[in-house]
């Protein structure tokens, strides 16, 4: 159960992320969650949206000149207290599984629970241990109904 979210590649200097915000948002394009990471020369925004939003979304980057693509994530919950974040890690780390990255994702109510944009070195192998554990993962369809 995996979500897709939207990778872009931005050259790192001011206004350039403002400008990707202000691209989606004119044609009403919701970030549900956003991530930014970057180096001394560019920077990889990872960007939720619903499903419906992805294709218009990278159609306008793209025709913006932004090198932009769809990454497959899982989208975990982990009870929102202290040591949630760590048993959850614990248990990627027993599997032999590395993060890779990992975001929060923070929309709607959650029964206290935090949920967690998570992408790992083995996706499918993650939602196999995740399952064995009972952790709760969301689909595609959750979040769009967010």
């Amino acid at each position: 159960m995996f979500i897709k979210q939207i990778s872009v590649f931005l050259e790192n200097k001011v206004g350039v992320l403002r400008e990707v915000s202000e691209l989606l948002g004119r044609a009403n394009i919701d970030m549900m969650a956003l991530a930014v990471a970057d180096t001394q020369s560019f920077g990889i925004v990872r960007i939720i949206v619903k499903d419906h939003e992805i294709d218009p979304a990278l159609d306008i980057l793209r025709a913006n000149g932004y090198i932009a693509k769809v990454n497959n994530v899982i989208c975990a919950e982990v009870q929102d207290k202290p040591m949630g974040l760590a048993s959850l890690l614990a248990i990627i780390e027993e599997a032999g599984l590395s993060v890779e990255y990992m975001y929060s994702f923070l929309r709607g109510s959650t029964g206290g629970r935090a949920r967690m944009i998570l992408r790992l070195s083995d996706g499918q192998k993650g939602l196999k241990v995740f399952d064995l554990h009972g952790i709760r993962v969301l689909e595609q369809a959750e979040i769009d109904a967010l």
